[in-house]
This record gives structure tokens, sequence and C-alpha cells, in this order.
């Protein structure tokens, strides 16, 4: 039998988080841990209430898998069926598979992406570094207090309302460097969207390698009536689920934000990925606001994307693990994960 135990972790934030859906000053995250026969690992949970997942929701998702066997899965295939049966969260789901194949890759005397059977990073992997939503007048002091001009990519998150001030603002301080700009559904519709457009791309020095998710998921005719008409491309973010029509995807879509905490493991992730890359379509590894638990655990697979945002580390005030360094806006993994918590 396997021992698995939840812990929940409370994170300060460095400032407050604002997307165009919610803002917060902390986050509830949960430590998941898989130990027996000498071998242990650990899985992050970073709930997602997009997805009406939450902290207190996960943990008794969490007491019902112990109670319903969870612990006499011995196997990766086990595993599965398992988690198939019961369906728990997203990313209590991501939290238990990525435990079990870091205590597996352990067992197997190999690195985790190794194990995967995925190419590891050549080196320190380059990440963007988000600034969220904010009044134009506080951005230069976020900017030199947090050392964003380090960061050779910047993700910008925006609403509706205020993005032509927020970018303006930006491009101002940081003429021509390349930005994400991340909309997570805000616009309701096309028109409302090409209203907005068409004043921020005239802004002096705005450099978009990309804009995320500006409308609804449930907005399908209206991406495909986008397309190509931005001047940019255009990532999927929240339109994609496990449902999800890759071809149809890439109908609206030029690329795809695979985030492991909503694809539910490892395993979802990288089918996600290749079906991104079998359509034609660019690839994005995402994160939420993780530890570097988590950020360690999707560094395991970045070789696979063309634009990495693993910054969700850096937005935890006293960021408990330690197992991924950045400098000069690069990652680099601590080996001593495969020892000390894999």
């Amino acid at each position: 039998m396997l021992t698995w135990t939840l812990k929940p972790l409370l994170l300060p934030l460095r400032f407050t988080w604002k997307i165009a859906r919610n803002a917060s000053a902390s986050k509830t995250n949960l430590l998941v841990e898989v130990a027996g026969g000498g071998y242990r690992g650990r899985g992050e949970a970073a709930p997602n209430i997009r997805y009406q997942e939450t902290p207190e929701g996960l943990q008794s998702e969490f007491a019902a898998l112990l109670a319903a066997g969870l612990g006499s899965c011995e196997t990766l295939e086990e595993l599965a069926e398992f988690l198939t049966l019961h369906q728990p969260a997203h990313a209590l789901r991501f939290a238990l598979e990525s435990a079990f194949v870091h205590r597996e890759a352990v067992r197997a005397g190999q690195s985790v992406a190794g194990w995967l059977g995925v190419t590891p990073p050549a080196g320190p992997v380059p990440t963007a570094a988000s600034l969220p939503i904010m009044e134009p007048g506080e951005v230069a002091g976020f900017v030199r207090q947090q050392g964003l001009d380090r960061f050779p990519l910047l993700k910008i998150k925006v609403n509706r309302e205020g993005a032509l001030d927020l970018l303006g603002e930006v491009t101002r301080l940081l003429p021509g460097r390349p930005l994400i700009i991340d909309g997570n559904e805000a616009w309701p519709d096309a028109d409302s969207l090409r209203q907005s457009w068409e004043a921020i791309a005239r802004l002096p020095g705005l450099r978009v390698r990309l804009l995320e998710q500006p409308l609804p998921a449930t907005r399908t005719t209206d991406y495909r009536a986008l397309k190509g008409q931005l001047g940019c491309p255009v990532f999927a973010d929240e339109s994609v689920t496990d449902e999800a029509d890759f071809a149809d995807i890439a109908r609206q879509f030029d690329g795809v934000n695979m985030k492991l905490m909503k694809a539910g493991g490892y395993f979802n992730g990288l089918r996600i990925l290749r079906e991104t890359r079998a359509h034609g379509l660019q690839t994005m590894l995402g994160c939420m606001v993780e530890t570097s638990l988590g950020i360690w655990s999707a560094l395991q697979i970045s070789a696979l994307a063309d634009v990495c945002d693993l910054d969700g580390f850096l937005i935890v005030r006293d960021e408990p693990f330690g197992l991924v360094q950045e400098a000069g806006g690069l990652l680099t993994a601590s080996e001593a994960q495969k020892a000390r918590s894999s």
C-alpha cells in the first residue's frame, strides 16, 4: 500500500494578483505526497476558480479518494484507471499523477523528463514575467520594484475597460518589448474586441508576441471570424478542454497555451501539446500561481513549447521549496528535486 497525504499551503503574494475575473493577495494551494517502498514523490495542486475548483473542495475530493482506495493503486495504469473512475478536479488530478510520476522516476533512477520519454530542456528556459491589472500610474513603480526590465518577454493581464491605458503605459516605459496580452475572456464578442484592438494596435512602441484568449471560450464563431485579422497570433487557453476538437481549435486560433494544472496531468498535457503541433499550431506552456514545485514539474516538458510563461513562483512572497532559480528571465530547475522531493 502507498501512503498519500495532503497539506494546504497558504501562499501570501508579493503583490495583488488581479486579472479580468478576480483579484487576490494570497493563494491556497495543496501539497500532495505519496510514499512507499522507501521512495516518495510530491505534487502541487493550484485550484482554479474558473473551473469551480477551491482548496476546500479539493481537500474533500482527496478524502473521498482515500476512502475509495487510492492507496491500493500500485502502478500508473491502476492510478489512471482509478482517477478516470472517480474524476477529481483537474488541479488535484495533476498533483496526484505528478507525485506518482516523480516517485516512479526516482525508483527507476531516471529524470522525470527521461521517465516521461520527452527531451529535457537543453539549458536555462526563458520565461515571460507577468504584470497584473493595475492603474497606469502604478506601472512604473511596479516595473522598477519587480525588476521586470530583466525579462525579454512580458505578459500583461488586461480587462476590456483599461487595456488601452495600461498597455500604453507599458509601451511608453519599455518600447519594443515583446508582450503577451492576456484578456482572460474579458471581451464579450468579436466586434467589441475589434474596436479596442484598432486603438491598441496604434500604440507607439507596441510589439505583440501573442494575444491570449480575449473572448469567452463559447464564442467559437467569433474566433473563426477573427482568425488572421488582428496582425498577431491569437492563442487559446480557456478554449482548450479535454473534449476540444483540435481541428476546430486550429480554425479559431494560431496557438495553444497548455497548463498542466488545467490538463490534469503530465500525460494529458503531453497529448494536448502533441495535438497542437499536429494541427500546425504554436505551443505555449503556462502556469497558475504556483510554488517552484509546480514550476519544476512544468520545466520537465518545457522543450516542447515555443513560448514559456512559468513565472508563477515569482509571485509567491515566501516561496517554500527553492526548486527553481531565475536569473535574467531564465529558469533553471534544481537537480535536488530528484532526490529530495521526487
